[in-house]
């Protein structure tokens, strides 16, 4: 965030600052999904809801799950909330209490570590050293180390863009169902692989917690809406905490996104500019010295070691964008031990935008 407030700074100047920093689509909403929310505030629908969603959309989602993974989930168990931010609160807050230790991988987003911080848990953070995904092996050495209560992990990966595979995805939950650790899997990035099929936790055990939103694939970030699949007994728990939280996700929002489901050939034509950029940074980054430290199979990032240009990323972020003008994110945030030595690229802009940044970046290192 250090790095988007210099970088917006730059650009009140008059600076052509092009960002590769923040995880977010370039593109708006599908236009079913505007024109949706548009009738809605002309017909100021805009209060609360009942705290799990309204119906409608609850039934669009346990809906999607029969289409895109082939599974019965009953949209009783489908909370809607807040965006995933929101749900990753509830779902801490509901399945954990202060001093409980659950795992996550590092690198990973650092808004797991931070929340769970905050709500007083012990964050184990393992290291992934060289490994592109967390795998059952690591969880039994960390549960071995010191009982965990619970692990959390993201398929594909923030900021590595990794995918696990099905078969290391199974044993990873059934080692975590054998040695009695609750599963939170983020589910944030599906429908942006680009190589296979998704494949959701919940297919291979329904008793896990799986959170999504509409941020990603559907383009819907600052409309704050997402959505978790929770185990039965979870729902009446997640259902009272979120009252006092929260009340209930944005009706508009949630109005707006029952529409994101039918808008699959327009968010298909995005992905595939994704697709794109994802070749194009494939091919330039490491000939311009950023060694992929990960695949990126998944959603719209790659993840470097620039250790053959730094040994400080922070630093070389702050001079890439003052002297290149071209943002991107440090590894220190997602990686608070071998942070220094990495960056994260997101290729969700355009593709002359990311033709240029790769340009401006060659030339600068010249």
């Amino acid at each position: 965030m250090d790095i988007l407030a210099e970088a917006n700074a730059l650009k009140a100047q008059g600076h052509p600052v092009i960002s590769m920093a923040v995880g977010q689509p370039s593109d708006p909403a599908p236009e079913a999904v505007r024109e949706a929310a548009r009738q809605a505030l002309s017909a100021g629908r805009i209060g609360y809801t009942d705290t799990l969603g309204i119906a409608e959309l609850r039934r669009a989602i346990s809906l999607h799950y029969f289409h895109h993974y082939g599974l019965g989930v009953p949209a009783s168990r489908i909370a809607v909330t807040t965006g995933s931010s929101a749900a990753f609160n509830l779902a801490f807050l509901a399945m954990f209490d202060p001093g409980d230790r659950v795992a996550i991988s590092s690198p990973g987003y650092p808004a797991y570590r931070n929340i769970m911080a905050a709500l007083g848990l012990e964050v184990v953070e393992i290291e992934l050293a060289g490994d592109a995904y967390l795998h059952a092996g690591h969880l039994r050495d960390a549960h071995a180390q010191k009982p965990l209560k619970g692990v959390l992990f993201a398929s594909p990966a923030n900021p590595t863009g990794a995918v696990v595979p099905e078969t290391e995805l199974r044993a990873l939950i059934e080692t975590a169902r054998e040695l009695g650790i609750a599963v939170i899997s983020d589910e944030i990035y599906h429908r942006l692989t680009y190589a296979g099929a998704d494949v959701t936790a919940l297919g291979i055990d329904g008793d896990v917690t799986v959170i999504n939103s509409f941020s990603k694939y559907y383009c819907m970030t600052g409309w704050r809406i997402g959505w978790m699949v929770l185990p039965e007994k979870l729902v009446r728990p997640v259902e009272r905490i979120a009252q006092s939280l929260y009340i209930s996700a944005p009706e508009l929002s949630q109005v707006a996104a029952v529409e994101a489901f039918g808008a699959t050939a327009e968010l298909e034509a995005v992905k595939a500019r994704y697709a794109l950029n994802r070749g194009l940074l494939m091919e330039r980054l490491p000939a311009l010295g950023f060694t992929l430290a990960a695949p990126m199979d998944g959603a719209f990032y790659a993840y470097c070691d620039v250790s053959k240009l730094t040994n400080d990323s922070m630093e070389f972020a702050r001079r890439m964008l003052a002297e290149a003008h071209v943002a991107a994110t440090p590894g220190r945030d997602f990686d608070p031990l071998a942070g220094h030595r990495t960056m994260r690229f997101s290729y969700a802009g355009s593709h002359e935008d990311m033709k240029l940044a790769l340009e401006r970046i060659g030339n600068w290192l010249k």
